[in-house]
């Protein structure tokens, strides 16, 4: 599909789930950009510029579309172009920033509820990351992370960067005509020592739910009232032209919707490959289900 020659682009997986450090909050993680070698400099992995990152929420069945949406949008800057090192004497290449966005009227308006978030640098290694001259002089990588941590104007909290992919798949057996459980062997994490980047969302379900209540005015776990719907995507301008004397491409035009994700393997492993591009390109709302329904 066309959305594997973009994978800065590229969903990876969703996670959604009450968050079990604060049960009145729940976690939506979205991972994007598969595959990362934690070692592939010199051009490390970042979220890409001109992308709207999106995470979609459902929570009323009575509108039409989404509710609420998240925006994510990155900026880079190159603090010293006269090396090809990432980091060097507390200058960072590469340097990723980010502003999120909420819509809480189904698009119609957005608000920035983080500006200038800070996406931490790849953990190159310990000269780069904790030099007190030659490198960046922190503690330790974790403390990076925890400096990206940041509560957003509306109360989230918010967390946009490198993380080891979580997602348990032996790629191998799934992918070899549907080879699993191996017979005989155990299975093997496919995925294992490999990055993507996420953009993690700790958010009140009083945000999320349709009318401000409190997860104490749910019956139970199965309260109709509280269910909500979670699905992710990548937009680009509709126009890129390539500039003949080296400077970055021009990207213009409509946003254009290139991948989607919302439960696992749907997009890899359920719809066949005459059918993802057209599946990546719809929402929830413009598919029509009996296109896919048979698959």
């Amino acid at each position: 599909p066309l959305i594997a020659n973009d994978p800065l682009a590229d969903n990876t997986d969703l996670y959604a789930f009450r968050s079990p450090d604060n049960p009145n909050t729940v976690t939506i993680i979205a991972n994007y950009i598969p595959g990362q070698l934690p070692q592939g400099g010199p051009n490390w992995y970042t979220f890409g510029e001109n992308i709207r990152y999106e995470i979609h929420i459902d929570n009323d069945v009575s509108t039409a579309g989404d509710d609420i949406i998240y925006r994510a949008t990155f900026t880079q800057v190159n603090e010293d172009p006269s090396t090809f090192f990432n980091i060097r004497l507390g200058l960072e290449n590469l340097k990723t920033t980010y502003m999120l966005e909420r819509s809480i009227d189904g698009g119609a308006s957005f608000q920035a509820i983080v500006t200038n978030g800070m996406v931490p640098p790849p953990n190159i290694g310990e000269r780069s990351i904790e030099g007190p001259v030659v490198g960046l002089g922190v503690a330790s990588y974790e403390t990076l992370i925890q400096q990206a941590i940041t509560t957003a104007s509306t109360g989230e909290q918010v967390y946009c960067g490198p993380a080891e992919d979580p997602f348990f798949v032996d790629l191998g057996a799934v992918f070899d005509l549907g080879n699993m459980p191996r017979l005989g062997e155990p299975a093997r994490d496919g995925l294992a020592g490999y990055n993507v980047h996420s953009i993690a969302l700790q958010i009140p379900i009083s945000t999320l739910q349709k009318d401000g209540l409190d997860v104490s005015a749910a019956t139970d776990i199965l309260d109709s009232e509280f269910v909500i719907g979670v699905w992710a995507s990548a937009s680009r301008p509709a126009v890129r032209t390539l500039q003949t004397d080296g400077s970055a491409p021009m990207d213009m035009g409509d946003w254009v919707q290139v991948s989607r994700l919302g439960m696992p393997l749907t997009n890899e492993a359920v719809i066949p490959i005459g059918s993802k591009d057209r599946w990546n390109f719809l929402t929830p709302y413009t598919e029509d289900p009996a296109d896919f329904e048979n698959f």
